[in-house]
């Protein structure tokens, strides 16, 4: 039985950089999807964009009310820039998405039901599509496989920073002060209740992915770093046997 209350304020959180082309189409998408919601707000996180992704985000905060923004000095990377908006959202619930137009704002209602139903975090997992790189797929394959193996968090294949968070969830989120951050690990890590669903990507709006091959190899350090103690194992083998044979010499 679901108990979640009928009024609910939501925040949007969106962190972009370099993504001029995609802004308006992006906020007329979202706004179609939770016009119906009274309290709402949606959050751009300008991650030192060098276009003029600002000047639209600008524009679009003089003309709509629950348009709101933060400007960052310079590009910190999505994980910083996503922490920023956890910080400053005051919705119940908050959903996080990326501003390539990848994430089908179509979803958002989807999401809200299940939160409805009593569930504090709503997963999506990305389903790949016949054009996906051939490279990203299998290393992000062979991410997933290593992290449940030598991780205490298991994550799903395709797992995505599109989600919906109760504000419980991003209460404690909030706390987390790592200078590396892994929101998809914290979220595993939280131990709250989730659902799952997947979603098929959209086709990018318009410009180039800002995740490159060096951002993505970065990530999945973080997490494989962040969340296991193997690491800290071999160092510590090595640095055993380094001495043992030191020590025989």
């Amino acid at each position: 039985m679901a108990s979640r209350p009928i009024d609910f304020s939501i925040s949007i959180i969106i962190p972009v950089y370099n993504e001029q082309e995609n802004i308006q189409s992006l906020y007329d998408q979202i706004s179609s999807q939770i016009e119906q919601i009274k309290n709402s707000e949606i959050i751009f996180i300008n991650d030192g964009s060098t276009d003029k992704t600002l000047e639209k985000i600008q524009t679009l905060h003089s003309s709509h009310h629950n348009v709101h923004y933060l400007d960052l000095s310079r590009n910190f990377g999505h994980q910083n820039a996503l922490k920023a908006g956890l910080d400053f959202c005051s919705g119940d619930i908050v959903i996080s998405m990326d501003g390539d137009l990848q994430h089908p704002p179509t979803m958002i209602p989807v999401m809200i039901e299940h939160w409805k139903n009593d569930y504090d975090v709503i997963l999506t997992t990305r389903q790949e599509v016949e054009d996906s790189r051939l490279f990203k797929k299998l290393t992000s394959q062979n991410f997933y496989r290593l992290m449940g193996k030598i991780s205490n968090i298991e994550l799903k294949p395709g797992s995505a920073d599109f989600r919906l968070l109760d504000r419980k969830v991003v209460d404690v989120l909030r706390r987390f002060e790592e200078n590396d951050l892994f929101f998809r690990g914290y979220v595993a890590w939280s131990g709250f209740k989730q659902f799952e669903i997947p979603y098929t990507p959209e086709k990018r709006g318009s410009g180039t992915t800002k995740y490159t091959t060096r951002k993505m190899i970065r990530l999945a350090l973080n997490g494989l770093l962040g969340f296991s103690t193997l690491p800290l194992r071999m160092v510590t083998l090595i640095g055993f046997v380094i001495s043992l044979v030191s020590f025989s010499y």
